[in-house]
């Protein structure tokens, strides 16, 4: 009953506060045909603002922290965003109408970190005044970047391994329905008789997939360099008072106007999931939660071994909760062009991010706070 009242209470705290009323405000408003627009500018300098305030928060407390505290997290992260792709693979793409490549996508993104959702954990988290470790938010790229290698790296080799089917097929095709009449062939010596013949006549294609290149657009994706930019300042440097007189007062206000742009989106990205199969609105509506239990359970392995706070066990579930809607649909849409868009974005701006801030908050939040009293 404790962890009852308590998600029930975080819930409607979290619908009057600003992060999750924002969100709900920017989707009511699109439903009712507003046309207000906020430039895609505003939202990146936004976005940028954020993401640069959470690296220079956990740069800043890397430089004052014990790293063999961070490692166990860290690898976790990893951990966690390699395996929810591998749950996509085993589940949502066994689910009829999905094709597979549309399902490591999926995976793919839910697997990466939505930065503005854990901005949104960090603020709900002070809120509450519950403490975490300021360096928690640097997970972020030891979740999200292996993620998004997986996704991309199993979709090509699942694609190549289709490929060489279908060349098989056809090559066994052509040769059952030749004729078999002696003295055909036989004065054509270049033409192959066998179908290994053909296959050491065929020009060797380079089908092994490239992981640096992935990795490197991963980097050099907006969300992450705000991140790692902020994140490299904050250990190297002392940012302390550009960081304490504009990036930290800022953060809320900003935050505000970002849910405000992401609700507006969301519902604009609803009508994309009635063109794919309704499996995909069952599975962003079950995987944030399934994900965030995941990742709480390890989260509370490193809070035993290591002392890791009940406030960072909840930024782990968040982030694992959470889908990416900044920097992994474009790579995805570059490492698995012939994924649909409609349905691993829809999915995840649509369904997947508001479950992730309006109900996955308040959920782990609840948890932490019930294992916490007890």
């Amino acid at each position: 009953m404790d962890f009852l009242s308590n998600f029930l209470m975080d819930f409607v705290g979290q619908l009057q506060s600003p992060t999750l009323a924002f969100l709900i405000g920017g989707m009511v408003i699109a439903a009712l045909g507003t046309q207000l627009v906020i430039p895609e500018a505003i939202s990146t300098i936004i976005v940028f603002m954020l993401l640069t305030k959470i690296g220079l928060t956990g740069g800043i407390a890397i430089r004052n922290s014990n790293l063999t505290e961070m490692i166990l997290p860290m690898v976790f992260s990893v951990i966690l965003g390699i395996l929810i792709v591998f749950i996509a693979r085993f589940t949502l793409a066994k689910l009829p109408n999905v094709k597979t490549v549309d399902a490591l996508a999926t995976g793919g993104l839910f697997g990466a970190v939505s930065g503005s959702t854990m901005a949104a954990a960090l603020t709900t988290l002070e809120e509450s005044k519950i403490s975490y470790e300021a360096w928690a938010g640097a997970l972020y790229p030891f979740m999200d970047i292996p993620a998004l290698v997986t996704a991309i790296v199993v979709a090509n080799i699942y694609l190549n391994k289709q490929k060489r089917k279908s060349a098989g097929a056809s090559i066994e095709e052509s040769f059952s329905k030749q004729p078999v009449a002696a003295g055909d062939y036989t004065d054509q010596p270049d033409y192959p008789r066998t179908r290994q013949e053909y296959l050491s006549q065929q020009e060797p294609e380079d089908n092994r997939v490239k992981i640096w290149p992935i990795i490197q657009e991963s980097l050099q994706g907006p969300a992450l360099s705000a991140m790692l930019l902020g994140l490299a300042l904050g250990i190297f440097t002392k940012p302390e008072s550009v960081y304490e007189s504009f990036y930290s007062p800022f953060f809320r206000g900003l935050l505000s106007i970002l849910m405000l742009i992401m609700g507006m989106e969301a519902w604009s990205r609803l009508g994309e999931l009635r063109k794919v199969a309704q499996w995909y609105v069952v599975y962003s509506l079950i995987a944030p939660i399934v994900h965030g239990f995941i990742a709480f359970g390890l989260g509370m392995v490193a809070h035993y071994t290591t002392g890791f706070s009940l406030g960072g066990v909840v930024v782990l579930a968040v982030i694992a909760a959470s889908s990416s809607d900044i920097s992994g649909p474009p790579t995805l849409r570059a490492g698995i062009p012939s994924a649909n868009p409609s349905a691993y974005i829809g999915s995840s701006t649509a369904i997947g991010t508001p479950i992730a801030i309006g109900v996955c908050i308040p959920l782990f939040i609840g948890l932490a706070q019930t294992l916490g009293a007890g």
